[in-house]
């Protein structure tokens, strides 16, 4: 039976996976927010919370860190990944491979695919080697399935969302993470076009409160099986009380209102 990410990265099915790739992907913008988070122990530390099932970092900073953590974090590789400094059609540079992955203990990797992009084609045949690299090592396959570039109009449209969910399932990935599509009834369709590869929501640019909560809980509601999230979390003053929250809303799919005033209490 090939492996899946159930058996590494998630609680009861569902995966909450604390991202942790802005460093390269976006720059040092995105610590601005909350700068005790540009240190990467601050996100090792968040990542022993009960809510995470894994941390999503990338090699330099899984080489740096996680030895620390090892028995308290699950581990969650990216493999790709490019810097906010490119400004060419969406590609993604290969880091490393699944095979250094198990080398440092990582209990799954991630790879970030852009259907639609003029590199698509090279960036599926890279995925294809990381999938079965990863498949030899027994580890679970996350993609970011983020369509983007000249092929694509418009990154959030439902049809758009579904299809990236679909390429998860065609591909091989145990577990896709698409953008949230806008409401509950898109998500339920990405849901059904991922078929047994299982849906988790990005976490995207900072919220409300309330109103992220609402949509991770629409998502979960229409057969999301958790969320991939970064900003939502460490650009907080307070990540420790929305992790409180989110777990309520993901694992025990409590009302966000809810969460939110249990979380506050806990405080």
């Amino acid at each position: 039976m090939l492996p899946t990410a159930d058996d590494s990265i998630s609680r009861d099915g569902k995966s909450l996976i604390l991202a942790y790739d802005h460093g390269l992907e976006h720059g040092p913008v995105d610590f601005e927010p909350n700068p005790a988070t540009a240190d990467p122990e601050r996100l090792f530390e968040l990542a022993t919370h009960d809510a995470v099932t894994a941390l999503a970092v990338q090699k330099g900073l899984a080489e740096a860190f996680y030895p620390d953590y090892a028995d308290d974090v699950n581990l969650l590789l990216k493999l790709n990944g490019t810097s906010n400094l490119w400004m060419g059609e969406p590609d993604s540079a290969v880091n490393c491979t699944a095979e250094y992955a198990a080398g440092i203990g990582a209990d799954a990797i991630g790879f970030t695919v852009y259907g639609g992009s003029n590199h698509e084609v090279e960036m599926a045949e890279e995925f294809r080697e990381a999938q079965e690299g990863a498949r030899e090592h027994d580890m679970g396959v996350v993609m970011w399935s983020y369509p983007r570039g000249q092929g694509v109009k418009n990154d959030t449209s439902s049809g758009t969302v579904s299809y990236a969910a679909r390429l998860g399932l065609e591909l091989g990935a145990d577990v896709v993470k698409v953008k949230y599509p806008g409401s509950a009834e898109a998500m339920g369709e990405a849901v059904r076009m991922a078929g047994p590869t299982k849906v988790v929501m990005s976490g995207g640019t900072m919220r409300d409160d309330e109103a992220f909560l609402r949509n991770v809980a629409n998502a979960i509601d229409a057969g999301a099986r958790g969320l991939a999230v970064g900003r939502n979390v460490f650009q907080r003053d307070d990540p420790e009380r929305i992790l409180d929250a989110l777990e309520a809303v993901v694992f025990d799919e409590a009302d966000p209102a809810a969460a939110l005033a249990a979380a506050e209490s806990a405080d």
